[in-house]
């Protein structure tokens, strides 16, 4: 079974995403803020990120360098922001995101778009 992490500092978009990831089969691990995430990417060791861009603590955008850069991980990250402006997710994919959703979202794409994330993992 997939274990992944959802950073969302949203309670309702967290529990969104929650319910379609557990009804796809996959374990969720939720973090309320960038520092949680950057916890449990350490200790959880999931197979799959997902992140928002503005949090506390740490944005999405350091979650995708600290996972990269200091912990050299190549899990896939997929981004999840209302902020869909091309300069943010442009820095997003520079800093090694595999996939970016701007909000609002389809559940069903994040479906998709989670599977095809592990797929080519």
């Amino acid at each position: 079974m997939f274990r992944i992490l959802v950073i969302e500092d949203e309670r309702m978009t967290a529990k969104v995403v929650e319910y379609r990831l557990l009804k796809d089969g996959y374990e969720v691990i939720l973090a309320t803020d960038g520092r949680d995430g950057f916890q449990k990417i350490e200790s959880e060791n999931p197979d799959l990120i997902i992140t928002d861009i503005m949090m506390p603590y740490y944005s999405g955008l350091e979650v995708v360098s600290y996972t990269r850069l200091t912990l050299k991980k190549d899990t896939p990250i997929l981004i999840l922001s209302s902020m869909g402006l091309e300069k943010i997710v442009l820095e997003a994919f520079e800093l090694g995101a595999d996939d970016f959703i701007t909000k609002p979202f389809s559940p069903q794409e994040l479906s998709i778009r989670v599977r095809k994330s592990l797929i080519r993992r």
